[in-house]
């Protein structure tokens, strides 16, 4: 039986989800708004995703990757909500430039382990 992510709770999966999405983006040298980012995944919540975004954050900063996160960003500021305009552009570039393809995507248990293991700041 195919499964749907908008049927599935937990934040590992949809944060799955998201990582596909954003190496679609990434690829095609894009940025996306939390609300299209919450329209493509059937969220049903924007504000929401930030939560979901940091288990992606966690296992980029944990594997030294680019911060996949720093493509979404505020349909106000065109900027991601914790972040900074020169480094965002710096951050965007290394994201747009990386071949995310040629890498194994995390499963939810590695996003979730990345996520439980992030280092306080």
């Amino acid at each position: 039986m195919v499964q749907q992510f908008k049927d599935i709770t937990t934040r590992p999966i949809r944060a799955f989800q998201a990582w596909l999405i954003l190496i679609a983006q990434a690829r095609n040298q894009q940025t996306l708004t939390y609300s299209t980012l919450d329209e493509l995944m059937k969220f049903g919540n924007p504000r929401a995703l930030g939560a979901i975004l940091d288990y992606i954050w966690a296992y980029c900063r944990a594997n030294d990757l680019p911060p996949l996160t720093s493509i979404v960003v505020a349909k106000t500021t065109g900027v991601p909500s914790n972040s900074e305009g020169d480094l965002d552009f710096a951050q965007k570039e290394a994201v747009f430039e990386f071949d995310w393809y040629s890498i194994v995507p995390p499963s939810p248990s590695e996003l979730d382990a990345s996520h439980k293991n992030k280092p306080s700041d």
